[in-house]
């Protein structure tokens, strides 16, 4: 979990604009999930795509299970042509995703997130009721123990109101 959070740092510090989607988000809102990746929503814009290739450029991002000897290149013109990446670094692996299901793009996930301090930098995080949308539109398997701790976590939150 610690180079997740690293990852994330590294990103707030280099002023990539992002929203954290998927386990880890959930674990940011109180829950014990337990996740091996790192999900984002990205920002798509000219600027932010430079900023986020630089800053992973350094751990070597590759497509996850891509085969060794085929080359990649990672720049921005790579992330302006793709929209999500499943990438593995040196640092942990990390998702990229254009747009996340049932929210939409980086403007609406920014819209439906709150922001947490993380080691002194201001992360956006896909709110409880963002994380829930989207885990039911995406209807996968894999999904349905964060589901039921999200819905148990909004359920304490409710209650202490």
């Amino acid at each position: 979990m610690i180079k997740l959070v690293d990852a994330v740092v590294l990103l707030a510090k280099n002023h990539v604009d992002f929203v954290v989607v998927g386990g880890m988000a959930i674990r940011s809102h109180g829950s014990g999930y337990l996740t091996q990746d790192l999900d984002i929503c990205y920002s798509r814009g000219k600027e932010n795509l430079n900023r986020l290739a630089d800053t992973l450029a350094p751990f070597n991002p590759r497509p996850r299970n891509f085969p060794e000897g085929l080359p990649f290149v990672w720049d921005a013109a790579t992330l302006n042509k793709g929209f999500n990446f499943t990438l593995q670094t040196s640092l942990c692996d990390i998702d990229l995703l254009g747009e996340v299901p049932g929210i939409g793009s980086y403007v609406e996930a920014l819209n439906d997130s709150v922001k947490i301090d993380l080691e002194g930098f201001d992360v956006h995080v896909l709110s409880i009721d963002g994380l829930i949308k989207a885990k039911e539109t995406a209807g996968r398997l894999k999904d349905a123990a964060g589901l039921q701790e999200l819905y148990a976590l909004k359920q304490a939150l409710s209650d202490e109101d």
